[in-house]
């Protein structure tokens, strides 16, 4: 049997039309090539392994977060290492010339790879990245083949988290490790923009302070897609509302065969404007019923859920003791940039608010905690129940500005609250501003900026 398909696989290889044997063959030796420079990049930092041996690294997020970006930046470190270019091939399969190429023709490239690799009797390991992947029909048992083919390292990307939970969990059969990618956090801005990154944030001098502070804010304003950082407002906001527009056509209507394009566009709208916020189904159905727009509930759930698989939105449980409970709480919708907001925010409100919760609900994704929102038994809310991978925990509030004694009292006694439930949870006040910290805290709450949470080394916490 395993013969027949052998020859089954040569006979599709060999018929392999020209066109697509001609773009692999570019694409492939561009990658060989050692006078071609990898392209620059910002290095990313992530928690825990980007590899673990016998598996195959899903680096998946959402479009334009830096997925193809960390390929090179692994290339480049392999580089460092002494390993030749050409055991490091790249392939985009992002690009129209491969339109139509199946799994069973990717066999061509792991051939005509061998065959231009140098005659040598100690040949280190071959690297292959993958990028986009998914867009091969059938790409899980290639991957799967070349991996179990022994001495290959395989990163793959993918814009949709399904790469992963659905197909990869299934086809993989284990042997699938996840490395997400999300826009810069807010270290990474800094280093992007050339800024020294403090060691100890929170003994900085008056005039460092302010220098953080002020790139702090300028941060939550315009995101982490790397490449709007140094655009003006305005041709920021388009590139933004073309990767909304990205997302939702080649992520959601084309990936899953979507119909109803209107209550998409309208879902979307909803939740990127009004980031942070509790979202119902039912009511958010309800309410376009009310005006005439027909739409499923069913089709609300499905959408909401295409959404989060292509990362373009986050949404947070209420921590419950059952299914049942969990299930008939409203959640909280988050965009996955704060640079998002102002774009489809038609409040008038700055925001300042929203945008900090945003930003530490990502980073504590960054983080790979498992995260839900609070609700004591007198009803306050704490905004984020972390659990790490340590088995630690944190009770989080998130409070632009806490400085007001009734407000710190409010925020305090939620954590106060909470904490008699999850007593080993560590307790954090968050704010914007060094100046926004509450003038007291009990003992056991940690109150401080935001910015220094998120520039703390994490084996710090």
């Amino acid at each position: 049997m395993a013969y027949i398909l052998l020859i089954k696989r040569r006979i599709e290889m060999s018929h392999l039309p020209l066109p697509l044997k001609a773009a692999l063959d570019e694409k492939l030796a561009d990658s060989m090539d050692a006078r071609q420079a990898l392209p620059e990049f910002t290095p990313r930092q992530l928690f825990g392994a980007v590899q673990i041996a016998g598996k195959v690294s899903a680096v998946i997020g959402m479009r334009r977060a830096g997925k193809t970006t960390f390929l090179h930046q692994l290339r480049s470190e392999r580089l460092a290492r002494g390993v030749p270019r050409a055991y490091l091939p790249y392939i985009n399969f992002e690009d129209e010339r491969l339109a139509g190429l199946r799994a069973a023709q990717l066999g061509y490239l792991v051939e005509e790879h061998e065959r231009q690799l140098p005659e040598s009797r100690r040949r280190p390991r071959v690297t292959w990245c993958f990028d986009e992947i998914q867009v091969v029909t059938g790409w899980e048992r290639f991957v799967r083949r070349l991996l179990d083919a022994g001495d290959n390292e395989l990163f793959i990307t993918g814009s949709s988290a399904a790469l992963l939970s659905r197909e990869i969990a299934t086809a993989m059969r284990g042997r699938a490790w996840e490395v997400l990618i999300h826009p810069f956090s807010f270290k990474e801005a800094l280093r992007h923009d050339g800024h020294r990154v403090p060691t100890k944030s929170a003994s900085l001098p008056p005039r460092e302070r302010g220098r953080i502070e002020r790139a702090f804010k300028n941060w939550l304003g315009v995101g982490g897609f790397p490449e709007v950082q140094s655009l003006d407002t305005a041709s920021r906001h388009r590139l933004l509302r073309d990767y909304v527009d990205v997302a939702m056509f080649r992520d959601v209507v084309e990936r899953h065969g979507t119909r109803n394009v209107a209550g998409l566009r309208l879902l979307v709208r909803h939740i990127l404007g009004n980031a942070a916020s509790t979202f119902s189904v039912e009511k958010f159905h309800a309410s376009l019923k009310s005006q005439g727009f027909a739409i499923a509930r069913d089709t609300v759930h499905q959408l909401l859920a295409q959404l989060e698989d292509c990362f373009l939105v986050r949404t947070l449980w209420m921590e419950a003791s059952s299914e049942r409970q969990r299930m008939v709480n409203p959640r909280k919708v988050y965009p996955v940039d704060t640079g998002l907001i102002p774009i489809f925010d038609r409040s008038g409100r700055a925001n300042t608010g929203h945008a900090l919760e945003t930003a530490v609900l990502i980073e504590l994704e960054r983080r790979r905690a498992e995260v839900t929102y609070l609700r004591t038994p007198s009803g306050l809310e704490v905004d984020f129940l972390a659990r790490h991978e340590d088995g630690k925990m944190e009770l989080i509030q998130v409070c632009a500005d806490a400085s007001a004694p009734d407000t710190a009292e409010r925020e305090l006694r939620a954590l106060s609250e909470a904490h008699e439930t999850f007593p080993k949870a560590r307790r954090l006040l968050l704010t914007l501003t060094r100046n926004g910290l509450p003038s007291d805290a009990p003992k056991g709450v940690r109150a401080q900026p935001a910015y220094e949470w998120l520039l703390e080394r994490w084996a710090d916490r």
